[in-house]
């Protein structure tokens, strides 16, 4: 009889060291290959897509296109022959997965190169500070004041509408009604308002104000209001929601140990623990209505002017501006002067959403709870 002596053991069970399974494994290889394989098969890849594509007479997009079958294909069999299968399947599904993401990056640079190459040289003082009042809307002249605060108010409405509606939704969800009926039938008229299309809100906020106010057509700054605010509730329902679920139950219970009420344990305990996420999520449900035109364009009408009461007369916004610009353009006969003012309005626009974006990030890690080491 041999004996075997076991490796590093405990208690008498083998335990097998990672380097010596690998030498069991038929998928695995001893060799690794070069610090700059990736860009070497990509160039080569690229280099042979250019050959045929010039040979075949083709464009720049053939040979691209070329070059990426011959790097999807030919490095997982590089790596394959050097590192094994285990690897080989890996290299090949990050190739798949960046090439999605290069995919879904090549329009939204698209769009954001278009708009600031064609918007940003029409940003000016005067663009910025006049409205459109004694003016022809697609003649010389004018700019965007008037749209940029009718933007302002309106989204400043819907926030003041929706927010604590959304917020005081999801504390109940989350902290009074879990498990009841009435949750499940809240969570799914949530799920509801999630799809609706946004013009059906403003088809609401136009029936709404019909009867309140007994027009034929409201034009009001409020009832812009209200349609974004319908479609601002499920978001923030759902953001607040889930950030009030990542909140450790220890720290309720322990709360609750202390004698404290469930309400004060709600304000000072889970609301401050959660509230970066909660801000974070409230600021995207913002930047996420103040683009909105189908809503917009059934109650709001358009204004010349600014209009800073919302409860009466027409508001202009940016996104409405846009359209309304466009629309009354026949055959592109106004050239440059519309097209100057529609790119300024969406460079203007586009900004204001990423400000917004941006500053829901900082306010996040502003508010983050501090942890220490």
């Amino acid at each position: 009889m041999t004996n075997t002596l076991p490796s590093e053991s405990s208690g008498g069970v083998d335990t097998l060291d990672p380097a010596s399974s690998l030498l069991h494994d038929p998928n695995a290889r001893h060799g690794r290959l070069p610090r700059l394989a990736v860009p070497l098969a990509a160039g080569i890849a690229l280099a042979a897509g250019f050959l045929v594509s010039l040979v075949l007479g083709q464009g720049i997009a053939t040979a691209v296109g070329i070059a990426w079958v011959l790097f999807v294909v030919g490095f997982p069999l590089w790596t394959r022959a050097v590192e094994g299968k285990r690897a080989a399947t890996d290299h090949f599904a990050g190739t798949l997965m960046w090439t999605a993401f290069v995919l879904a990056m090549i329009p939204l640079v698209s769009l954001t190169v278009t708009v600031v190459v064609k918007g940003a040289p029409v940003i000016t003082p005067e663009f910025l500070s006049t409205d459109m009042t004694g003016r022809a809307l697609l003649g010389e002249g004018g700019g965007i004041v008037h749209a940029i605060m009718g933007t302002i108010l309106v989204t400043v409405c819907a926030a003041i509408i929706a927010i604590p509606i959304g917020l005081f939704t999801a504390i109940w969800l989350v902290e009074y009604g879990p498990g009841t009926k009435l949750a499940s039938v809240i969570t799914f008229l949530v799920d509801v308002m999630t799809g609706i299309p946004s013009i059906v809100a403003g088809l609401f906020a136009l029936a709404l104000f019909k009867v309140l106010l007994g027009e034929e057509l409201p034009r009001i700054g409020i009832g812009g209001g209200l349609a974004l605010a319908l479609l601002m509730v499920p978001t923030v329902v759902r953001s607040v929601e889930e950030m009030l679920k990542l909140v450790p139950d220890e720290l309720r219970e322990a709360s609750y140990a202390l004698g404290v009420p469930k309400w004060r344990t709600i304000v000072k305990v889970v609301l401050p623990t959660a509230v970066a996420g909660i801000v974070t999520g409230v600021t995207l449900s913002i930047a996420r209505v103040a683009g909105e035109t189908a809503p917009l364009l059934l109650i709001l009408g358009t204004a010349r002017s600014v209009n800073w009461n919302p409860f009466d007369g027409a508001v202009q916004t940016l996104p409405v501006f846009i359209y309304q610009s466009l629309s009354q353009t026949s055959h592109f006969k106004y050239g440059e002067i519309w097209e100057d003012r529609v790119w300024g309005a969406a460079f203007t626009l586009i900004f204001i959403v990423m400000t917004l974006n941006v500053l829901a990030r900082v306010v996040g890690k502003v508010f983050a709870p501090k942890t220490g080491k």
